[in-house]
């Protein structure tokens, strides 16, 4: 179980990096998020994975650890905050630059210059 777990969230540390170096925004937002819910599912296995623990202190004596899950919680609320800033900081910069690439330049515009002059 933990080697399928450490599979999956290298699995997604690779897809989030390989989108962040694309060079359009929205692979971007979207390499950022998957980066997200590989640190997510770190945090989340670093409290000891156990089966049928309760989660309540007390009931049994093998229970989950409620601190990673609450890390957890609050990495999904601060990761959702920062896509939807994200997902509204390129919609601007489409609306500003009119393309939605990284460094707002086209990629064949250089040489379309150099070459009318």
């Amino acid at each position: 179980m933990e080697s399928l777990l450490a599979g999956c969230i290298g699995f997604l540390t690779a897809c989030g990096v390989f989108l962040l170096l694309r060079g359009r925004t929205f692979p971007v937002v979207v390499g950022l998020t998957m980066l997200s819910y590989a640190v997510n599912l770190f945090l989340f296995s670093s409290g000891r994975l156990t089966l049928q623990g309760a989660a309540v202190l007390g009931t049994t004596d093998n229970y989950a650890d409620p601190l990673p899950q609450a890390l957890v919680l609050t990495a999904i609320v601060i990761g959702f905050a920062m896509t939807a800033y994200l997902v509204i900081l390129a919609i601007r910069a489409r609306a500003d630059l009119g393309n939605d690439h990284v460094d707002g330049k086209l990629p064949g515009n250089e040489s379309s210059r150099k070459e009318s002059r």
